[in-house]
């Protein structure tokens, strides 16, 4: 899992594709429960975070990339 800061003084271009979540943003849009976000950052996986202070944030993107790499293909042999 990867970890984005933003420093003080920098902007970060916003549209709504690009507009951070909150975990319970992330639960409502995607429906990944909010205490799973929580118990998978403490893990060190899951979808990478933005940490602004105190505050966690995902981006839509990384959090629909993530969900993409856990598709398991099961063979039906």
């Amino acid at each position: 899992m990867g970890t984005i800061s933003i420093k003080k003084g920098k902007q970060m271009t916003s549209n709504n594709d690009e507009r951070l979540l909150t975990r319970g943003e992330v639960q409502d849009r995607f429906g990944i429960p909010k205490r799973f976000l929580e118990v998978l950052t403490m893990k060190g996986e899951g979808p990478p975070i933005v940490r602004l202070g105190r505050s966690v944030r995902y981006r839509p993107m990384d959090v629909a990339k993530w969900i993409s790499r856990q598709v398991d293909l099961v063979s039906n042999d």
